[in-house]
């Protein structure tokens, strides 16, 4: 069976602009894309929604999953708050399954997004959700919750993005085999 570990963030201080948190839109996400990945049967896994990422990436761990499967929205930095918009979709470098990953989520991302250019796949060997995991692992900002069209998008899109998440998923597995 392949198994699925699905982390949306646990931030809820990260406010939108016109109301919600980055918490509750990327748990809605997560929980539309769990009952698609269950429907077709895979096994999946969640975090702790009153736990950090440490806990989530511990909880991966130990149950051994194929796949972890971090879900976020971005913020830009302080001094250009706003400006920013599009997808990332960050892998892990040293994993060619995470890279493999994170290009099947972009295209599926590409789908979906007002414009295809702006969605960006980019390595990190910093986020510890795809560094420490022992699943390769990809890290979804679906798009920028402090910009006002990113975070309409949002939030009207929320079923075609765990949608396409969900395919890219299926994706994955269905063409990302092979050794790390």
């Amino acid at each position: 069976m392949r198994k699925v570990f699905l982390s949306p963030s646990s931030q809820e201080y990260n406010l939108y602009l016109t109301g919600g948190s980055e918490e509750e839109y990327m748990n809605m996400i997560a929980d539309k894309v769990e009952q698609t990945l269950l429907q077709n049967n895979f096994e999946v896994g969640r975090n702790d929604r009153n736990a950090d990422f440490n806990d989530a990436i511990h909880r991966s761990n130990r149950q051994r999953f194929d796949l972890h499967v971090a879900i976020h929205s971005n913020a830009s930095p302080p001094n250009i708050g706003g400006s920013m918009s599009g997808p990332v979709i960050f892998y892990y470098p040293k994993s060619q399954k995470s890279i493999c990953a994170a290009i099947k989520t972009a295209d599926r991302f590409k789908k979906i997004y007002p414009d295809p250019d702006k969605v960006a796949v980019l390595p990190s060997e910093t986020l510890a959700e795809l560094r420490k995991t022992k699943a390769p692992a990809v890290y979804i900002e679906t798009a920028y919750h402090d910009n006002p069209k990113d975070e309409a998008w949002i939030k009207q899109n929320v079923d075609s993005i765990a949608l396409e998440i969900s395919n890219a998923i299926t994706d994955f597995f269905d063409s990302c085999c092979g050794d790390d």
